[in-house]
């Protein structure tokens, strides 16, 4: 795996029909998988990146899409992905 090049643009795609936020890659997906969980909350299950992704603020940004996804849908988080959790630790003021 090559390094992920400091011009690559890292845009979140928000992918309602499959359920995750995706951040296209030169060697592959970056993807934050979510499922409903009633009627006003999602779970964020997954968080994967690409190995030659990581380190660079990918999945930062998928989450960070994904907290601002619930808020402007006022929806609640729950997370059972680890990473998510971490996440969520290092930045409390951040849940929506």
């Amino acid at each position: 795996m090559t390094p992920l090049p400091a011009e690559t643009p890292l845009t979140v795609r928000h992918e309602p029909e499959r359920a995750r936020f995706v951040v296209a890659l030169p060697d592959g997906e970056a993807e934050l998988v979510y499922a409903p969980f009633g009627g006003d909350v999602i779970d964020l299950q997954h968080t994967a990146v690409p190995g030659s992704a990581q380190g660079h603020g990918v999945g930062d940004l998928l989450v960070r899409a994904a907290l601002d996804y619930a808020r402007s849908h006022r929806v609640k988080v729950i997370a059972t992905c680890p990473y998510v959790q971490a996440w969520l630790r290092r930045h409390p003021d951040e849940r929506p």
